[in-house]
């Protein structure tokens, strides 16, 4: 075994990994995927019910 004594990766690092070519493809994939499935679960939400307006107030009769 070696001992790896690299710094942990910073975010740009992992940036640049990402927006490289192999991983690029997976990484826009699952974006896609990511934005899909917010998109679905949302449309299955439903709106919240609003109660029942209070039918008119009684008038005076017509005459």
């Amino acid at each position: 075994m070696s001992d790896d004594n690299s710094p942990p990766r910073t975010f740009k690092d992992l940036l640049r990994w990402a927006t490289t070519p192999p991983q690029a493809w997976g990484v826009y994939l699952l974006a896609v995927l990511l934005v899909w499935l917010l998109a679905f679960y949302a449309g299955t939400l439903k709106p919240k019910q609003t109660p029942e307006p209070s039918p008119p107030a009684a008038t005076a009769p017509k005459t």
